[in-house]
């Protein structure tokens, strides 16, 4: 049996992938780009572990032997699910092995943010704090999370691991699902207009659809207190990018904390690129997923529901 790996490097060199030899002959390309690379590289393979590259009928045409595919991610929008089933093709993701982290990530941007955290690092290692008088500065000024209104959009695993760490910092808790889903949560449920209003707090959780691309648009941040900071963990598309800098660079809101954008990387004319003040806007380059045990957790499941299907079962089956 070939096994087929198209991006071995989604997971970072430091995680081993050694387990997938289990099955048969491992080949491994670092990355792959484009529908030609990609049909080249799995015309002789059995089982194809992929990320984002295309999986088609263009790429999987005159791969005859495939009967697998494997993500290492939890989204599938990569795959052509309707052709896989035409060849009976099994597809598997992996599911909630970032939750953790993601949760993780989406305080440490917040906190960063409300407490200034950059700013005062660069005032002690320029030499300001050593130069003065008092043991103290607080020139800036900054606030505590309890108290304030949380508002969580999109309440899957990430967003119902974030409502649970806010209420436990003491956060009046807010959700809001853009399906209309009801919520048995103990958290108050709202509609659009209320959690913007209200939240001091927005931390997006939902998929990348129909309903979450441009939620947040020039419309709903003047609807946000200006006050407000915004945290994006979701999906670059679900925040207008000019939109969030014509609101950061007028005071319509206090700041903004992101994971990912539009268009990743990102893009030299994104406007949020020229925002250089981390006390307004911080930005990471779609790491929150990406801890070592939440990547190691990554291969783990993805050998998992390979071996399940070899075994005949069905594990996180796509389709």
């Amino acid at each position: 049996m070939k096994v087929v790996m198209l991006e071995r490097m989604s997971v970072g060199p430091d995680i081993d992938v050694s387990c997938f030899e289990e099955f048969g002959e491992v080949v491994s390309h670092d990355t792959t780009f484009g529908e030609e690379d990609t049909a080249r590289r799995v015309k002789d393979a059995d089982i194809v572990i992929a990320n984002k590259v295309p999986l088609n009928e263009k790429t999987l045409k005159d791969a005859v032997n495939v009967r697998y595919v494997g993500e290492l991610a939890t989204g599938f929008d990569n795959v052509d699910l309707d052709y896989c089933r035409s060849r009976n093709i099994r597809v598997t993701n992996v599911r909630d092995y970032s939750t953790a982290m993601v949760a993780q990530h989406t305080f440490t941007l917040a906190l960063a943010l409300s407490q200034n955290l950059i700013h005062y690092d660069n005032y002690v290692k320029s030499g300001e704090y050593a130069s003065q008088i008092r043991f103290s500065n607080f020139d800036v000024p900054f606030r505590e999370l309890e108290g304030k209104t949380w508002g969580v959009v999109g309440f899957g695993n990430i967003g119902s691991r974030v409502a649970g760490i806010a209420k436990a910092f003491g956060c009046r808790v807010i959700i809001h699902s853009l399906t209309g889903s009801k919520h048995d949560s103990g958290f108050e449920q709202v509609d659009k207009e209320t959690i913007l209003k209200e939240s001091d707090f927005l931390s997006l959780h939902c998929p990348l659809s129909d309903l979450s691309r441009g939620f947040i648009d020039a419309d709903a941040l003047k609807k946000m207190k200006k006050s407000a900071f915004l945290i994006n963990v979701a999906r670059g598309p679900v925040v207008d990018s000019k939109a969030l800098y014509d609101a950061l660079e007028s005071g319509g809101i206090a700041g903004a904390g992101l994971d990912v954008l539009e268009k990743e990387p990102m893009a030299k004319d994104n406007p949020l690129g020229l925002i250089k003040d981390s006390g307004k806007l911080i930005i990471t380059p779609h790491l929150a997923w990406a801890s070592v045990e939440a990547r190691q957790r990554c291969v783990s499941e993805a050998f998992l529901n390979l071996k399940a299907f070899l075994e005949g079962g069905e594990r996180n089956v796509v389709c």
